[in-house]
């Protein structure tokens, strides 16, 4: 993006203020929210090797929760959104929550 200054008398520039950028949260869904705030109270989001099938575990416990809203396409969808991302771990695809 371009931005001109408009010259002044005496062949000044008056410096305008460049614009803030501003990134908005994507909208979420409920069940997108859901997963969002049981990771930032300290569970892990865990599928299987499709994707599918997404768990939440304590990593305290080992508690483990099965999201009722919550399906491959949730996953992906934040994905997409860049607010998870994936770790490699042999057993089981897990996610973690970008900051």
């Amino acid at each position: 993006m371009l931005y001109f200054a408009p010259q002044l008398r005496g062949g000044q520039s008056k410096i305008m203020p460049k614009k803030k950028v501003v990134n908005l949260p994507p909208k979420l869904t409920d069940g997108e929210q859901d997963l969002l705030t049981h990771m930032e109270q300290g569970y892990q989001l865990e599928t299987d090797s499709l994707g599918g099938n997404p768990v939440l575990r304590r990593l305290k416990d080992g508690e483990v929760l099965r999201p009722a809203d919550a399906n491959a396409n949730t996953v992906k969808a934040l994905q997409h959104h860049g607010l998870i991302r994936p770790e490699k771990t042999p057993q089981r695809p897990a996610y973690h929550r970008v900051a």
